[in-house]
């Protein structure tokens, strides 16, 4: 009797972990979060500079935004336009740490630097290498869905799971 019981329980796990909404299951049963590639506070002027100057000469960075007139430019603050030349350049160069390092100038935060009209783009913002979404947000769908018709959905995923767990707990504590 006491292997049924462990049986039983191990189907209960079992049945509550497959029941859980897809949506709070990320990759690998993490959830996703948005990572920006920015300049480090402490990090000097000097170095800042010419890190900039590589990103966006040899490094490839689309650095329009960041010059006169363009959305992010800001003559006075030399740490915001670092930071838009790392993260383009970490989000076109495979997200990864040496992607964002610049001579230990640079590093990763969850933290939006979006300012004023300056939207930064975040790693979840990139599709297979191309840079898809500009807003520095996850993209849930497009702005016209029609969610209306969700909740069936939600309800066939996570409900009918659930209520079957229960049903089988009760059963197995009927028959012992």
């Amino acid at each position: 009797m006491s292997k049924l019981c462990s049986f039983s329980m191990f189907v209960l796990v079992l049945l509550v972990a497959l029941s859980l909404p897809k949506c709070l299951m990320g990759q690998r049963g993490v959830a996703p979060r948005d990572l920006w590639c920015v300049a480090k506070n402490n990090a000097a002027d000097q170095a800042l500079q010419e890190a900039i100057n590589w990103a966006c000469g040899q490094g490839g960075a689309n650095c329009g935004p960041i010059q006169q007139g363009g959305a992010c430019y800001d003559s006075n603050d030399i740490q915001r336009t670092a930071s838009w030349a790392f993260n383009d350049y970490y989000l076109k160069n495979g997200l990864t740490d040496d992607a964002c390092y610049f001579s230990n100038t640079a590093a990763l935060t969850s933290l939006n630097p979006s300012f004023d009209k300056c939207k930064f783009p975040s790693s979840l913002s990139v599709n297979n290498g191309s840079i898809y979404a500009s807003t520095g947000t996850i993209q849930m769908g497009p702005d016209n869905a029609d969610l209306s018709s969700s909740s069936n959905r939600v309800g066939g995923t996570w409900f009918l799971p659930l209520f079957t767990s229960y049903l089988f707990v009760v059963f197995t504590w009927l028959i012992h």
